[in-house]
């Protein structure tokens, strides 16, 4: 990962400086420079449905009905003035699906917090003194399917907090944004007592006597201090197409120094009208301390297969509110 490290920095470093205005959601006019200097709390909620299905009524070729759904409700609140900016937003998501003769599958799953904080002594400079809060886990149980008796994923296992300061790059810090800290916390929660004492998530697992009993139990948070990189920036691919583009990338200075952790969405928006839209995403993840497993040579068995880059992709139809 230290090369993907490196190729993103670039990346993240040519958009930040080099993203001609023109890419910009909102173009920035002179009434808005003025508007800019006063002082202005904005809110913004949003609700979203997506829905996909797929139905065959003696259909020679064979195939499933199926019907998926996705639910997403986000809310925002921000501060913005001659000197400072706060953004604020809380957003979650659920998806399922259900296939015949096959029990509803999870499909999606999320519960975020964004808190950004900023300041700048000049009020001509793009750069802000900022500190910036994510914390992030899912709603429901996870499990890898058809096994439905054991979760692989709870409620707060895991869960993600992660807390620093640094400096911030921001022409409009709404559409473009390019951060960089030295110190940031990551904090990895499993409060699940079989998810910590089986080690899952990067947590240090429990102590077994030879018989398989817990002699001393897991670790329920496993705490880490690094380098935290963040590029985010929206921009009009055409007249009712936009894009939003968000990656963040972190290595810990103690454990495995430049085996970086990734997280990397890319969205586009398609506007039917105003309450109809299409939309397209890409999710992309590597976290070194989520371990994958393969099948032992001992039946009924599995060894540790180490890290492996995680993808998810999403294509869905539906409505979406403003309230």
């Amino acid at each position: 990962m230290r090369n993907t490290f490196l190729a993103l920095i670039c990346l993240c470093v040519q958009f930040a400086f080099a993203q001609p205005d023109s890419l910009f959601i909102k173009p920035i006019t002179p009434k808005d420079e003025l508007k800019e200097l006063r002082p202005e709390w904005t809110q913004k909620n949003k609700a979203t449905f997506d829905l996909s299905e797929v139905a065959f009524v003696n259909w020679n070729a064979g195939g499933s009905n199926s019907i998926s759904g996705l639910l997403g409700i986000r809310s925002e609140a921000n501060y913005k003035d001659k000197y400072f900016f706060w953004n604020n937003n809380v957003s979650m998501r659920y998806g399922i699906n259900k296939q015949q003769s096959r029990e509803v599958r999870k499909t999606d799953d999320l519960f975020e917090i964004n808190s950004n904080i900023g300041y700048k002594p000049d009020s001509i400079s793009n750069w802000f003194y900022s500190a910036r809060l994510n914390f992030k886990t899912q709603l429901a149980n996870g499990y890898k399917y058809p096994n439905t008796d054991e979760p692989i994923s709870r409620l707060m296992a895991p869960g993600y907090l992660f807390f620093g300061g640094g400096m911030e790059y921001g022409k409009h810090i709404e559409e473009l944004s390019f951060y960089f800290s030295p110190v940031t916390l990551k904090a990895t929660f499993v409060l699940d007592e079989d998810l910590a004492n089986a080690g899952s998530f990067g947590v240090t697992p429990a102590v077994l006597d030879e018989n398989g009993n817990v002699i001393v139990d897991g670790e329920h948070v496993r705490k880490e201090v690094g380098i935290l990189v963040t590029n985010s920036y929206k921009m009009q691919v055409a007249e009712n197409i936009s894009m939003v583009h968000q990656v963040n990338l972190y290595t810990d200075y103690i454990n495995n120094f430049g085996n970086v952790d990734m997280d990397w969405r890319v969205d586009f928006d398609f506007k039917v009208n105003s309450f109809i839209r299409a939309t397209l995403g890409s999710h992309l993840k590597y976290d070194d301390d989520v371990k994958t497993t393969k099948p032992s040579e001992v039946e009924g068995e599995f060894d540790e297969a180490g890290a492996k880059i995680q993808w998810k992709q999403f294509l869905g139809i539906g409505f979406a509110v403003d309230f």
